[in-house]
């Protein structure tokens, strides 16, 4: 049987979110342009140079766990007005760090940007609230797209903007992320309320606990999917614009790498969830593993700006089949009344290796160099492929039986 059709509160609601997740994922791209390089210039420590940039995913891991009580007790809405409110502060707290040359000031808010992107991130999931299986890939797409219109808001806004305070460089970009912040509170503003289908009968009103939920083997490799590819991404492009720095290429030069970067991350969004529906979640998610070991090839091959931008591009495509892929997965891991808590600990769990994976990034690049980062990525790609391969096999074996 077909599922039955979209009502017109979600379609509403994925458009919102679409809207909201373009102007909110651009702070990130303001972030990892800059954050690095702004990272170099105050910190005393060149091995801290990368510090904003982890604690900002830091912030995202810390911030899930509250962003999901405030959002199970006030509702999506009001959670999101909330969330866009602390990027609004981020952006000025982190302006006037620059301003005044604080670094631990800038550091707080990046930090303070990472609450922001922790209400950013789970609107992906807010898209298939009491949505049927069979629609949640195409809207988790959808949602993502916005990224895809973040991907040129965020760069633009740090190359039209860095020398705006010409006795503060890139300041002016930080300024322009609280705007942006400030720009989405309208449209959150109009998110509608859906109403959560009632459990089966015999079903507990607030589901399974934590544990029993964790304990799913497909939950676990769903996580290590999500983390794996989330975590490679950030562990390679939060080192790739000091990397080509360092190599003799431009700031502009390694922003719009990062824009071409965000670009490849979310323009696939168009076409994802069609292919997960075709080909199914492990196989698309496996791909986009293999594209992020490519990218690392690519890496390895040269330090022309031509190879650095096709490893960001590679590394884009790959996060955003894996990444999507696994979302999708840990969708089918929890019934609708556990959805805020399962989400939460699942968001918790990525960007809490994302945050530790930016910051080893920033160290390693420090000491080791740019070659070692693209080598790490091999081995550790292999195992989360094997974890996959593995489930689905598992997956096809229970059918057969069922």
């Amino acid at each position: 049987m077909s599922s039955p059709p979209l009502s017109e509160d979600t379609r509403a609601n994925a458009r919102i979110l679409t809207t909201a997740q373009a102007l909110g994922g651009a702070s990130p791209a303001i972030i990892v342009s800059l954050g690095g390089i702004v990272g170099q210039q105050l910190a005393s420590n060149p091995a801290f140079a990368t510090l904003p940039i982890s604690l900002y995913n830091l912030g995202m891991a810390i911030g899930t766990l509250p962003a999901a009580w405030l959002m199970r007790k006030y509702g999506r809405r009001g959670g999101y007005m909330l969330g866009a409110m602390l990027g609004i502060v981020s952006g000025l707290v982190a302006a006037s760090g620059i301003y005044i040359g604080a670094f631990l000031i800038f550091c707080l808010g990046t930090l303070i940007a990472g609450f922001y992107g922790s209400y950013v991130q789970s609107y992906r999931f807010a898209a298939v609230d009491g949505v049927p299986e069979a629609h949640r890939p195409k809207l988790i797409s959808m949602v993502m797209i916005g990224g895809l219109f973040a991907a040129i808001i965020g760069p633009q806004t740090v190359i039209w903007t860095r020398d705006a305070i010409v006795w503060a460089p890139f300041a002016g970009s930080f300024v322009g992320q609280a705007i942006l912040a400030l720009i989405a509170l309208p449209f959150i503003m109009r998110l509608r309320t859906v109403v959560m289908p009632p459990p089966p009968a015999g079903q507990s009103q607030t589901g399974r606990s934590l544990s029993v939920i964790a304990a799913q083997p497909r939950f676990i490799v769903a996580v290590i999917a999500g983390i794996v590819s989330y975590g490679l991404m950030s562990f390679v492009m939060t080192a790739a614009p000091i990397a080509m720095v360092g190599c003799g290429h431009t700031i502009g030069e390694a922003a719009l790498g990062i824009q071409w970067h965000v670009l490849a991350m979310y323009g696939p969004s168009f076409f994802t969830g069609k292919l997960i529906e075709r080909f199914g979640k492990s196989i698309i998610t496996s791909v986009g593993l293999i594209l992020i070991a490519m990218s690392a090839a690519v890496g390895l091959s040269g330090l022309g700006l031509t190879h650095f931008w096709l490893a960001l591009i590679l590394l884009g495509i790959g996060w955003n089949f894996g990444f999507v892929g696994a979302t999708a997965m840990v969708t089918d891991c929890y019934q609708p009344q556990e959805r805020t808590r399962v989400q939460a600990m699942n968001d918790f769990l990525v960007f809490g290796a994302v945050a530790a994976s930016s910051f080893s990034s920033g160290k390693l690049l420090s000491v080791a160099g740019w070659e070692l980062i693209n080598q790490m990525v091999f081995p550790i790609v292999g195992i989360v492929l094997m974890l996959i391969w593995w489930q689905a096999a598992r997956n096809n074996k229970q059918a057969k039986l069922a």
